[in-house]
């Protein structure tokens, strides 16, 4: 399955199409992220995470959700505003999308076959989940919201060297 999940094209949250081979090379960490969520603190981590680790290939990718709870019912503008003013990011962010359903984003649909869930589950359960992508394009791992970014790291630097 390696490098399929750059054959995706994806709207970052501008509205620009965005082909995911732009970040052939590179460690992914992809989450569906909400503005009022429990885990929205996870947006600090997460903006740590890539500050620390950007320069060396690591990009995270947020994808705003409105599937779980009604947390992010704001516009892309509105999330973009929120995710800089509150947590300063500045880890691309993408247009709100669904992860879930008939309408899942087909890079999610992939993610999901490609690294199942507890008890082999593909649906997402709630907002941060994570999906850890090598240099190569393989999916290696998905991580529960409650996974803190920072838990992570070690991972990372290993995906990075």
């Amino acid at each position: 399955m390696s490098a399929e999940i750059y054959q995706f094209d994806v709207k970052d949250i501008q509205g620009n199409n965005v082909n995911m081979g732009s970040f052939k090379g590179k460690v992914l960490l992809i989450v569906n992220t909400a503005s009022k969520c429990g885990f929205t603190p996870q947006y600090k981590a997460l903006e740590q995470l890539y500050r620390q680790y950007k320069d060396q290939g690591l990009v995270i990718l947020g994808f705003p959700c409105n599937q779980f709870g009604s947390q992010e019912q704001g516009s892309e503008a509105d999330i973009s505003q929120f995710c800089e003013l509150n947590f300063g990011v500045t880890f691309p962010l993408f247009s709100k999308i669904d992860v879930n359903g008939d309408n899942a984003a087909p890079l999610y649909q992939y993610l999901k076959q490609s690294a199942k869930g507890l008890l082999g589950s593909e649906s997402i359960k709630w907002n941060f989940t994570k999906f850890l992508v090598d240099a190569k394009g393989n999916v290696l791992e998905r991580y529960a919201p409650t996974t803190k970014p920072e838990d992570l790291a070690d991972k990372i630097v290993t995906l990075l060297k």
